[in-house]
């Protein structure tokens, strides 16, 4: 995970329908995003190791929005997160495009390792799902709507793991094109 040594971080943690979730930004951007924690300590501890130097601070009215909008879209609202900034610094490469790809997916849909791979050049699918455990953005960049093939769920590596993304794909009532919801298929 990159630090942000030069940034002054802030955080926020904020009630959701799947619980409690953390929201870390800087002057640049979102520097990341925590789905919830098993309790609140461990959540801060996550946050501080994460970002050492972090503050927890009232968030300004341009990440207020982000934090609504992930509320809405984890209550079931299609919302689009892709104009969220983001501070990569320290991001690789490969792991900016994927998660580029990953973030043209919208609500409800998804895309397989291997269709993102295609699309990068590479036949190489578990470098994207390897570029996608580091993911630091969870929710926006929605690494959870990237599946393995034939409908399979495929990992996750967040608190939860795949039970978390089945969680949130169900919300999403997410599907493959015309397809019954993908959430039917592995349920």
């Amino acid at each position: 995970m990159p630090q942000h040594p030069n940034h002054a971080a802030s955080y926020t943690l904020f009630e959701t329908s799947i619980g409690l979730c953390g929201l870390a930004w800087n002057e640049r951007g979102i520097i990341g995003f925590q789905l919830p924690e098993d309790d609140l300590s461990r959540m801060h501890g996550r946050i501080a190791r994460r970002f050492p130097g972090i503050v927890e601070a009232t968030p300004p009215p341009d990440i207020q929005g982000v934090v609504a909008d992930v509320t809405a879209l984890l209550q079931g609202e299609a919302r689009d997160l892709s104009a969220v900034s983001l501070d990569m610094e320290g991001v690789p490469d490969f792991d900016r495009r994927v998660y580029e790809i990953a973030r043209g997916i919208p609500p409800g849909r998804v895309l397989t390792y291997g269709e993102i791979a295609s699309r990068l050049g590479t036949d190489n699918a578990r470098a994207i799902g390897q570029a996608l455990g580091r993911n630091p953005f969870a929710i926006i960049v929605p690494c959870h709507r990237v599946v393995a093939a034939g409908g399979k769920l495929g990992g996750f590596s967040a608190h939860g793991g795949t039970t978390t993304k089945r969680r949130l794909l169900a919300i999403e009532d997410a599907r493959r094109d015309e397809s019954p919801t993908l959430f039917d298929l592995i349920s």
